[in-house]
């Protein structure tokens, strides 16, 4: 399929969630952007929409929890002009305040959903991923 070029970089949210012995939610994704790599969590800021609506929205269409902003932890960005994308991407810091986790598109975006610790993450990590594990290493 070919795809028009980019008028304009696109937004994206993405978010940290941790569990309660410290490890990192990542989502294995079906999709270009970065198929078959593990991610954080996000997806695209929807026009007329906050960053911080859509890093909520995005967390419950994608892993049905519910969470908490607590902020900014840092932002990525994504320039592949071979690839037709630029993409700008807010990462937030979230706390889990409900929900049960679970992988809400298994047939779509997300092939997997799982908790990583730091010291032991999966070898193939989604290049916007890479921003906030080094925030997080600091």
């Amino acid at each position: 399929m070919v795809t028009a070029p980019l008028s304009n970089p696109q937004v994206g949210v993405g978010a940290v969630i941790r569990n309660e012995r410290n490890e990192i939610l990542l989502v294995l994704r079906n999709r270009e952007p970065e198929k078959d790599t593990w991610s954080i969590p996000g997806g695209k800021l929807d026009l007329f929409e906050s960053l911080e609506h859509s890093v909520i929205r995005e967390i419950k269409e994608e892993v049905n929890l519910d969470v908490d902003v607590v902020g900014l932890l840092c932002m990525a960005e994504t320039i592949r002009p071979e690839r037709n994308e630029h993409w700008i991407s807010a990462i937030y810091e979230v706390n889990i305040r409900g929900g049960e986790l679970r992988n809400m598109e298994p047939d779509g975006a997300i092939g997997d959903v799982q908790w990583f610790a730091l010291d032991r993450l999966p070898p193939k990590i989604a290049c916007f991923t890479l921003p906030a594990l080094e925030q997080l290493s600091k």
